[in-house]
């Protein structure tokens, strides 16, 4: 199942995964989300960061499951981490959402550090257990850094900082002021109780409560030559890290459909008898509520296969290493948008219209049904899904690409 790159790559990760691979992970992941399914709701209630979720992770392998297994890692492709992000979000999208923006994180050292430097980078992330958060937010350009001798002094604050106040080690990214990196934008890595660093604590949303995306502060926080992962580029390799996580939301959002389907069935088969005007004798056996399960069953499928397509892909892509074009970076980011765009609506819709089935008992705070919604209303609104449907738009009708960033 590992695959170890040859001088030619840019990072570890070649090749695809195979069925052996796939079924090993996928059989983890699922024996992880039934513990998380157990009192997914009493921790949603508790809003607390998932520490003791991530310890979890880190016993089942999963948190190292992308790094290479020569250096104690799962060797694993990112084809499996995303079916991995999709099933824990049946269970628990918190906790799925905090893996997903690790491995993105941690995917930096193959997409943005220089090669002589990547296994020093993965050999702490193996043995260290790492979770990687971030204060990556890009619509809150605020980092700085600036030249303190031979390193830097880091100074700003972030939103929406995943993973950070509950992680091993902190991605930043910051502009450089002065020096001869003037103007660059760098990734530094600092581990999480860093002197300077303040994680204020003010994630209180809808859903994805233990998501650990509240803000950080980085006041005068000391960074070592040693601390800077890499430069935050644009040319095509380096930046496929975006189609990554978008493709990583789509998962996320399939996942919580699926999540809701089950749990919507399990109440249904319970429900003793039918609605008086049906001809049926239990809900199950009505006509209108299989109609429903057909609709989201074949939807889902949909999307699954899709997401799968575009997950062999993106390890395709990832495999050509330095002869990755523009035209096939924006192919692939097309594809993802696609998925995006199909997992987002799927997602909300079953998560809304399941109580169609499941009647008004279904609606007890104590049920969880609610979960699901709220956990796909709140991290939906990542970015708008219009800009998506116009990124796919813009190239079928004229092949145009939308600019690189970190949203597209």
């Amino acid at each position: 199942m590992s695959v170890i790159a040859e001088t030619t790559h840019r990072s570890r990760w070649t090749g695809t995964a195979d069925a052996e691979e796939r079924a090993h992970w996928r059989g983890i992941a699922e024996r992880v989300a039934a513990e998380l399914e157990s009192d997914a709701l009493q921790r949603d209630r508790a809003n607390q960061d998932p520490t003791v979720e991530l310890d979890l992770l880190r016993e089942a392998g999963l948190v190292t499951l992308l790094q290479p297994a020569e250096f104690g890692g799962g060797g694993a492709h990112w084809e499996t981490a995303f079916l991995v992000i999709r099933v824990l979000s049946r269970a628990d999208a918190s906790v799925a959402q905090v893996l997903a923006y690790h491995y993105i994180n941690s995917g930096n050292i193959g997409f943005a550090a220089d090669p002589s430097v990547q296994e020093r980078w993965h050999r702490k992330t193996t043995e260290g257990r790492w979770v990687w958060g971030d204060s990556v937010n890009p619509t809150d350009p605020d980092l700085e850094l600036t030249v303190d001798g031979e390193g830097y002094r880091l100074n700003g604050l972030k939103r929406f900082s995943t993973g950070a106040s509950a992680g091993d080690v902190v991605l930043a990214a910051a502009l450089v002021r002065g020096g001869e990196r003037d103007g660059q934008v760098l990734f530094v890595v600092l581990d999480h109780d860093r002197d300077g660093i303040r994680y204020l604590g003010d994630w209180d949303a809808l859903g994805q409560r233990l998501s650990a995306s509240g803000s950080v502060r980085f006041e005068d926080v000391r960074v070592s030559a040693d601390d800077v992962l890499g430069e935050l580029g644009d040319e095509p390799f380096s930046t496929l890290i975006t189609p990554g996580i978008q493709l990583a939301f789509g998962n996320l959002y399939l996942g919580v459909a699926e999540g809701a389907l089950a749990r919507g069935l399990d109440i249904v088969r319970a429900r003793p008898r039918a609605w008086f005007l049906s001809q049926a004798d239990s809900y199950r056996d009505d006509p209108f509520v299989q109609r429903v399960v057909g609709e989201f069953s074949s939807r889902i499928a949909a999307v699954e296969a899709l997401a799968d397509r575009a997950g062999r892909l993106f390890d395709e892509v990832v495999d050509e290493g330095d002869g990755v074009t523009a035209a096939r970076r924006g192919e692939l980011a097309i594809e993802i948008a696609k998925v995006k765009v199909v997992s987002t609506e799927v997602g909300i819709e079953v998560a809304n219209r399941i109580f169609e089935i499941t009647g008004s008992s279904s609606a007890r705070a104590d049920v969880g049904l609610d979960l699901f919604w709220r956990n796909i209303r709140t991290h939906s609104l990542h970015d708008p899904i219009d800009y998506k449907k116009l990124e796919v738009g813009a190239w079928t009708l004229n092949g145009e690409l939308q600019p690189i960033s970190l949203y597209t």
